[in-house]
């Protein structure tokens, strides 16, 4: 391990020196060719800490790797580009690079959503285990690469809650009219439910809540919905957010600037990824434990959802997957592998992890 990592030191300093050369001055040769700067379009606010941090972390360990000659300048959402445009603007070469979800893009094509979540998905690990070793990977920068662009796994939320309601849902029977902020793929399996589903901005969210416009709404999980306060409007909390058993954050770079980059550049920026991609996912399991104890003790009331509401979700988008694979050849080629990998995740999971999870949340040890 040792030895491995100092060749690729070595081999990083070497490269950097070598093949791109610095700002300043030096050898002729290094002199004559440029250091690399780009810019991030992100999807995101930085008050997203943990989501826009990762972005800001990669820019720091790219930098660090190529001892400052390849600068990334990270962007929040609507510095640079909307936040949904950032797929875009990275396609369209406007900026070089952006952090983003793919499920921001399923009006482009439904598969996008593989890219970042699926209703009664993959968790967080499965999803990792599905992109780099059962052909996930693959599947997503094909998908990319129509749009000129590549793609890196940049983190992930984990299982998300199910969304703050102002009432007790206490059957399948009150989804009906309820009006619920919830977009995409989620928001037509909710409309399948009865609910009317609404795509509202977050900074939005609060008010309409306040006021009644919207009866619930979805976001993240405890650490960041505790910012936004929606405990105070609507104290109910349920789960689990059946929609997003993990939600991936992505990492998309234009394909000509990749390709023009410096194969120990490239190195450094999927070494960070990968970096970052671990990290935001630590983040997470760490904080929204503490976060949730904190929304508790305020008044919040949690709720598992009702069987009959989590059953009718799973058949709406079960059959909602099927009716866009027989009219979408390239969602067909994602769901076929992506169906037959979730199985066997399932099954592996009933045996060991899950079996271990749930005695040990049955058992909830104090901490002496």
């Amino acid at each position: 391990m040792t030895a491995d990592r100092t060749t690729r030191r070595n081999f990083l300093a070497a490269a950097s020196a070598g093949a791109v050369g610095t700002f300043a001055g030096g050898a002729p040769a290094v002199a004559a060719t440029p250091g690399v700067r780009w810019r991030m379009a992100c999807s995101f606010p930085k008050s997203l800490d943990n989501i826009f941090g990762a972005a800001e972390l990669l820019a720091r360990r790219v930098s660090a790797m190529t001892e400052g000659r390849f600068e990334i300048r990270v962007f929040a959402a609507g510095e640079l580009v909307p936040g949904l445009q950032v797929l875009d603007a990275c396609e369209q070469g406007t900026v070089e690079c952006g952090q983003t979800q793919g499920f921001y893009y399923i009006g482009k094509n439904k598969a996008f959503a593989f890219d970042s979540a699926l209703p009664f998905g993959l968790n967080s690990r499965q999803h990792n285990a599905w992109l780099y070793n059962g052909g996930g990977l693959e599947l997503v920068r094909e998908l990319y690469a129509q749009h000129e662009c590549t793609f890196f796994p940049a983190g992930n939320s984990g299982a998300q809650m199910g969304g703050w309601y102002r009432r007790e849902i206490h059957s399948l029977a009150d989804m009906k009219g309820l009006k619920v902020r919830i977009p995409g793929i989620a928001g037509e399996i909710a409309a399948r439910l009865g609910a009317v589903p609404q795509t509202i901005p977050g900074a939005d969210i609060y008010p309409a809540l306040e006021k009644g416009t919207i009866d619930a709404a979805e976001w993240v999980g405890p650490y960041d919905d505790e910012k936004l306060g929606f405990y105070r409007v609507a104290p109910h909390y349920y789960f689990p957010g059946w929609w997003e058993g993990s939600s991936c954050i992505s990492f998309i770079v234009n394909l000509k600037q990749w390709n023009a980059l410096p194969p120990a550049y490239r190195e450094a920026f999927e070494v960070a990824a990968a970096e970052a991609n671990v990290r935001m996912v630590a983040a997470y399991d760490a904080k929204n434990p503490q976060a949730l104890a904190r929304l508790v003790a305020a008044g919040v009331q949690l709720h598992p959802y009702p069987k009959d509401v989590l059953e009718a979700a799973l058949a709406a988008a079960e059959a909602l997957y099927d009716e866009e694979a027989a009219r979408n050849p390239v969602f067909r080629k994602f769901l076929v592998p992506w169906r037959k990998f979730r199985y066997e995740q399932t099954q592996w999971y009933r045996i060991a992890e899950a079996t271990f999870n749930n005695f040990m949340a049955s058992r909830s040890p104090v901490p002496k």
